[in-house]
């Protein structure tokens, strides 16, 4: 074997793939061999190496991706690039029940615009929220550009609580971006257009279309944005693109970039040439820098009037106030990234080869002075780019966006035309490596590379074509994210992630321990409100109650196995809320719920309460049951809506058993079940002998192993009142139902004391 193979053999015996007596299956001819019949090379193990999450691992990173034109989030783990969930946001989402419990229908029903559903998005810019400009793993934001919206999904369990509608925008690029403590979230518009809601020429462009942006506030202890507090800059007609807020000694300003300040406005079927004619004429565009911290003051002191139900700051006003200013940047940028430390600015035009580096302390001179070098149309005070600009560095054709390393002053910068990615220093202004990518690169995100401290480690590039790096799955290509191992001074080409869920159009990456995610909820949970639900529900007080206001009411439960009521009996014409909550309290025993025909599909998680609410239009037999398996008898976890028609008369009768049981019958069942509370006492004795309470995991096991446990003494209950009336029909199954009490409780039982073996616990003495 040749030294590199033996290096690389060394390298997975490291990963415990050992070559020693104990693993000869993985012998060094093995290895060998694996490489020769999968053609692969020394760098391809070690790219395999850099990326292998061992079973039951963690990922240092998880990264929060948009989910394009699916309207979702999209979580994945690095290195591993494993997706891990999918996030509802602006589009229904099944699994989660998302947009088919009531509850997530009220936060839905929050992004109508003009009364009308809209159940779409096209998510683009994920932000983290942050104090003293680092990550700190409470909140994500999420815009949709084709309908301006905001929405608010809180870390605590990944569910999306909030969405908010830009009142003066009709369309958005540039969100969402956060102030370094969360004080504002900003959002930019996208396409001019009039803040009425109403008919306005394109003859009238010039005089009646507006850009924007706007800072919504954000209420940390809420966890919501306040439309009521919040502000938005008049902009001129120019098309605002990205944002980013200043850090550091830039702290209290924020840049928005833009493109087509031509203000052109095409119209092919009008004899003019296309809207990319006229929007490129320029060698330069717009970098807009606004005075978010003085605007707020402005507000604060009642000096700026609202509009639409949010504070509206003029054009006029701005410029007055000196509170918005422009500097000359690269022609149609895409994206404007401040500095870790605040001090520079850097710019890329996809028309350009160039990234444009600008000096705030420059900035703030000019301002100070007052030096400018004339004003737009609209008054709008423009710096020289001369008195703004630190530096020029060449890197390629099309560059879009940069993001910041560890190490001071290295950025990489993502290069769309020539389908790389440029490393260069932005202080010394000059190119330090290049890594061609496949193929024709948008974003791209370093692990923290929009706080104040970066960590660099990996990059992760994110392709606009897959071309031919997958299986062919028809026209239609997923995306293709790259990971890029960043650490030393060369980069490295380390993964190809396909994406097959919209076109994902940026990525934020947050260290996985700054995440403190629930595993549960408390009992009767509203989660999309983070409050009790009124509707909770304990076990043995399920009911079906008609209300006052003409509902029946289904107040019900779910546990492995069974889902009670499991008969319910309504009339025509009715409206139906069923109202269900598990009563799990171990981790990842989620339920589900679907109604035949009724568009009920519902995800319960461990203590969650949700509803469902209906009209039974037509009468007929409904079945519903459980979506998740959750047990071994998760099948037989069902159940029936009757819906019986206006005036039906139930027939004289009862319902036929499908087999007799005999006393023997019982017998069987009742030494099967002293059989099994023996091997329960056991693993009882095992969890108690050693320091479980000191696993919180498996602390929520016992607590559910003894809730079935107290369920299995009911139904022994039972079954031996009825065997002591001679009814050994009842009596065997109300000791079959006592003995799927005691399987659950074993099940659980189980669980808890494998994980007690796992992590190495110890015995009490």
């Amino acid at each position: 074997m040749n030294n590199s193979l033996k290096r690389v053999s060394a390298l997975v015996m490291g990963f415990g793939i050992g070559l020693g007596a104990a693993t000869n299956a993985w012998s060094q001819s093995s290895l060998e061999e694996v490489m020769k019949d999968r053609g692969l090379t020394q760098k391809d193990l070690l790219a395999a190496a850099k990326t292998y999450t061992p079973t039951g691992g963690r990922d240092e990173y998880l990264a929060f991706s948009s989910g394009g034109q699916s309207g979702q989030v999209i979580v994945y783990g690095i290195p591993s690039m494993r997706i891990l969930k999918y996030i509802g946001v602006f589009t229904p989402e099944p699994w989660q029940g998302y947009g088919f419990d009531d509850e997530s229908k009220a936060v839905l029903a929050q992004g109508r615009i003009h009364g009308k559903d809209i159940n779409f998005g096209d998510t683009h810019h994920p932000a983290f929220s942050e104090t003293k400009g680092e990550y700190n793993g409470r909140y994500l934001f999420i815009n949709d550009k084709a309908n301006p919206r905001l929405a608010v999904i809180d870390l605590h369990d990944f569910e999306t609580k909030q969405i908010v509608v830009n009142p003066f925008m009709k369309s958005e690029h540039g969100g969402a971006f956060v102030t370094p403590n969360t004080e504002y979230v900003m959002e930019a518009a996208q396409y001019a257009a009039p803040f009425e809601d109403e008919f306005v020429p394109l003859e009238e462009f010039n005089e009646k279309y507006r850009g924007a942006v706007t800072y919504w506030k954000f209420d940390d202890k809420k966890g919501r944005l306040d439309p009521e507090m919040s502000f938005t800059f008049e902009l001129p007609p120019y098309s605002q693109d990205l944002s980013d807020a200043g850090k550091g000694p830039s702290m209290g300003w924020g840049f928005t970039n833009s493109f087509c300040s031509e203000r052109y406005v095409g119209g092919i079927e009008r004899g003019r040439p296309p809207f990319e004619a006229g929007c490129s004429q320029k060698d330069t565009d717009f970098l807009h820098v606004t005075n978010w911290k003085k605007a707020a003051e402005l507000v604060a002191a009642g000096k700026v009037k609202k509009s639409k139900g949010s504070y509206m700051i003029p054009m006029d006003q701005a410029v007055k106030e000196g509170l918005l200013y422009l500097i000359p940047e690269p022609k149609s940028p895409h994206g404007v990234d401040v500095s870790p430390d605040g001090t520079h600015i850097i710019v890329s035009g996809k028309l350009d080869s160039h990234a444009w580096v600008y000096s705030w302390d420059k900035i703030q001179k000019a301002i100070k002075n007052k030096k400018f070098e004339g004003k737009d149309p609209y008054g709008i005070p423009i710096i020289a780019m001369k008195d703004a600009l630190h530096t020029q560095v060449q890197v390629g054709l099309g560059p879009l966006h940069t993001q910041y390393d560890a190490k001071k002053c290295v950025v990489y910068t993502s290069i769309y035309v020539d389908s790389m990615v440029t490393k260069w220093d932005y202080c010394e202004g000059k190119v330090l490596d290049q890594l061609h990518i496949h193929y024709n690169i948008g974003h791209l995100v370093a692990m923290e590379g929009d706080s104040v401290s970066p960590d660099g480690k990996y990059l992760v590039s994110l392709n606009k074509l897959a071309i031919d790096r997958f299986n062919p799955v028809g026209p239609l290509h997923p995306q293709n994210h790259q990971l890029i191992d960043i650490s030393g001074d060369k980069m490295q080409l380390l993964y190809d992630m396909p994406l097959p869920l919209g076109e994902p159009h940026y990525v934020v990456a947050i260290k996985a321990d700054k995440l403190k995610p629930a595993v549960r909820y408390k009992s009767g949970w509203n989660s999309r409100t983070d409050s009790k639900s009124p509707y909770k529900t304990r076990a043995g007080r399920e009911k079906v109650v008609r209300g006052e206001d003409g509902v029946v009411h289904v107040y019900g439960t779910v546990i492995r196995s069974h889902i009670t009521p499991e008969i319910i009996e309504v009339e025509e014409g009715e409206t139906v809320s069923i109202h269900l909550t598990n009563l799990e309290r171990a981790e990842d025993e989620t339920h589900g719920f679907a109604l035949y025909s009724q568009n009920v599909n519902l995800s319960i998680e461990p203590g969650k309460t949700v509803s469902a609410t209906f009209k039974a239009e037509r009468a007929g037999v409904f079945p519903y049951y459980c979506t998740e398996f959750c047990s071994a008898l998760h099948l037989e976890m069902q159940g029936y809506l009757l819906v019986k028609p206006k005036g039906y008369v139930a027939k004289a009768g009862k319902i036929q058993e499908g087999t007799k049981y005999t006393q023997a019958d019982y017998d069987k069942q009742v030494k099967t079940n002293v059989d099994t509370q023996a091997v329960i006492n056991s693993v009882v004795g095992f969890i108690t002998s050693h320091n479980y309470k000191d696993f919180p995991e498996v602390v929520a096991l016992v607590e559910d192993a003894t809730d079935q446990l107290g369920f299995a003494e009911e139904a022994k209950k039972k079954s031996e009142t009825f065997a002591s009336k001679g009814d050994y029909q009842n009596a065997t199954l109300w000791a079959g139902q006592w003995w799927q009490y005691q399987v659950k409780t074993a099940d659980l039982g189980l669980r808890a004391k494998t994980f007690l073996e796992e992590h190495g616990a110890k015995k009490v003495k």
